[in-house]
């Protein structure tokens, strides 16, 4: 299967979801197609909830993603699902969502709460309130200063080495404070901060590599379009 990322959001983000999904796919042929968004537009919108305008770009780069003869779309950026219904009905492929398999993924594993970091809105929603079987928790007195540091990561492409330590600073205050099991990644830069040089000291799942394992599937052939209804 032929996959098309919207990818920009940021650039840092797409760059590890290519390196990740062709180290997924192994042996196997990946035909991939990616085109470019906006992230400042991106985040207007986002601020705004600006949700169909959002959506309606989208749907003008999705258009080109069908052009190039890409079979399903995926957006690159967790914080960018904000808009996800909406673009769902504009949109001339399939949308292979990021945040709808994380449920499945934590209950297989037995984790009963998780931390999130990641964009203001992600972090509010609770990962826009699809989490049905596991209970999600956020430092709701920091959203704003932990969505600034995110949203300065994303644009800038790195991560400076004070923001690292409040990042991991603020994963322990959920495990010791709130009662999290793992801190996720809800945010797909934030492998700028929590690389394998660098270990927090509690358990970290990044949602972009269970976005990248479901891809990997529909591009290997091993799962289908109509697996994830």
């Amino acid at each position: 299967m032929h996959i098309g990322l919207i990818g920009g959001i940021g650039p840092a983000a797409t760059v590890v979801y290519y390196q990740r999904l062709t180290r997924a796919m192994g042996g196997h042929r990946l035909e991939l197609t990616i085109v470019q968004a906006d992230i400042h537009e991106l985040i207007a919108n986002n601020l705004a909830d600006r949700r169909n305008e959002q959506a309606a770009v989208y749907a003008r780069l999705i258009d080109r993603l069908k052009a190039a003869g890409a079979d399903c779309a995926a957006i690159t950026s967790l914080g960018g699902h904000f808009c996800f219904d909406e673009t769902v009905a504009l949109s001339p492929l399939p949308l292979v969502s990021a945040v709808a398999p994380l449920d499945a993924y934590f209950a297989g594993r037995g984790i009963g709460c998780v931390g999130l970091l990641g964009t203001r809105v992600v972090m509010r929603t609770r990962l826009y309130g699809q989490l049905m079987q596991t209970r999600a928790v956020a430092l709701d007195d920091e959203i704003e200063r932990i969505g600034q540091m995110y949203q300065d990561v994303a644009v800038a492409g790195t991560c400076p080495e004070a923001t690292r330590d409040a990042f991991f600073a603020a994963g322990r205050r959920m495990v010791d404070d709130l009662g999290a099991e793992a801190v996720v990644l809800a945010g797909t830069d934030l492998n700028l901060a929590f690389d394998d040089a660098h270990d927090p000291g509690y358990a970290v799942i990044d949602a972009l590599d269970v976005h990248v394992a479901l891809l990997a599937e529909l591009a290997s052939g091993t799962k289908t379009l109509a697996d994830l209804r």
